[in-house]
């Protein structure tokens, strides 16, 4: 806290105004050590509606383009929720304009755009982030806790998880999620990024050796993905499995199985409360002596915040942004697990194109040539 206290507020600069930025500049405004400085669309009219609607501060500028909001020397970062199609060509001008970059996921349609992106960042010295916000509620840490606990969970092997939402007809007509010219990663992209990093933040961000689609994927007429599903292997047995939806009912689990322990939560992605969350565990049960109960019994954990997991998010990217305009070096763990997210969702579309093989992680591999991409080699064989 006493970072945040010496360093001035990091001011944000919004570009776009999709729904998802409602919810990040409320969480800027809450953050305690960001502001809200400027929005921008393509119109200044449509700007302007969001920036009273959402409440901004009466000081924050309105910009009818996005070159002139990057063109303000006041504004220290970004948050960018363009569609995926547009975030290469975006994101590299936040970059180069010096701005630190919090985005939105999937960070892009495909690895080849995301290294841009991250060496882009590297080269300019920007703190790089993306959205996903889960990661940062204070329950994730509790259960870390549980998962490294080798006494109470041993050793994981196996992961399950699910993200689906029923989307109405007009959703899966008209929302840029279904158009390949906007978000070709469809439900791959915005459900399944979030069972995968769920996968990875699981296995201490190691990535499998191998990726296998499920058969049965779910297609719109533009071959944007509705539903899919894959398996994830590693070489010591464990065993991953995700299946995200827009045609299912709303489901956000995780399962993670142990061989004493196991974690169970519902609301992962966004709890059923925003300042409370809660997962079930239990270690070392087993049926009672007539099989007609456990022993013992799973037991509920809630964790309470005053600080819903968006906020947390904001201020964390906020507080490494404020490192970096105190002489720091951006935090290398972000785009690199953000990456090691977007290579398993190419390798899961691999598999689902060429008819449902398995798919080696470590053939679909690309370092750069920076520093950055020397600290990712290590860090892909180490993992994070």
């Amino acid at each position: 806290m006493a970072a945040e206290t010496q360093t001035p507020p990091i001011r944000f600069g919004i570009i776009g105004c999709a729904d998802i930025a409602r919810k990040v500049s409320r969480a800027i405004s809450l953050a305690p050590n960001a502001v809200i400085s400027a929005v921008a669309s393509r119109s200044i009219e449509k700007a302007s509606l969001f920036a009273k609607a959402n409440k901004f501060p009466p000081e924050a500028k309105i910009y009818g383009s996005y070159e002139a909001l990057l063109d303000d020397p006041d504004i220290d970062a970004v948050y960018l929720p363009l569609p995926t199609s547009l975030h290469v060509k975006w994101a590299v001008v936040v970059a180069q304009k010096k701005k630190h970059l919090l985005m939105e996921k999937p960070v892009a349609l495909n690895v080849a755009e995301f290294d841009v992106i991250a060496k882009a960042c590297e080269e300019n010295g920007v703190q790089f982030m993306d959205g996903t916000m889960w990661v940062h509620n204070l329950r994730t840490a509790k259960m870390r806790e549980f998962l490294s606990d080798s006494e109470r969970f041993g050793q994981l092997r196996a992961i399950h998880s699910c993200f689906s939402f029923a989307g109405d007809p007009d959703f899966l007509k008209n929302d840029i999620r279904v158009k390949p010219e906007l978000d070709g990663l469809g439900a791959l992209g915005d459900a399944g990024w979030y069972c995968v990093r769920s996968i990875l933040w699981a296995n201490d961000y190691e990535l499998p050796k191998t990726v296998v689609a499920l058969h049965g994927p779910v297609l719109n007429e533009a071959g944007v993905v509705l539903s899919c599903g894959a398996s994830l292997h590693w070489d010591d047995g464990r065993l991953a499995t995700f299946f995200c939806s827009f045609l299912s009912n709303l489901t956000m689990d995780i399962t993670a199985i142990g061989t004493k322990g196991t974690l169970n939560l519902h609301d992962f992605i966004i709890p059923f409360q925003d300042k409370e969350a809660s997962f079930i565990v239990n270690s070392k049960c087993f049926f009672n002596e007539l099989v007609t109960g456990w022993l013992p019994t799973p037991s509920e954990h809630t964790v309470t915040t005053d600080i819903p997991q968006e906020v947390c998010m904001v201020r964390e990217f906020s507080r490494l942004v404020g490192d970096v305009k105190n002489g720091s070096k951006p935090e290398l763990k972000w785009p690199i697990i953000s990456r090691k997210t977007q290579l398993i969702l190419d390798t899961v579309k691999m598999s689902i194109d060429e008819g449902f093989v398995p798919i080696e992680i470590k053939s679909q591999v690309r370092f750069l040539s920076t520093v950055f991409g020397l600290v990712l080699l290590v860090c892909c064989l180490l993992h994070v």
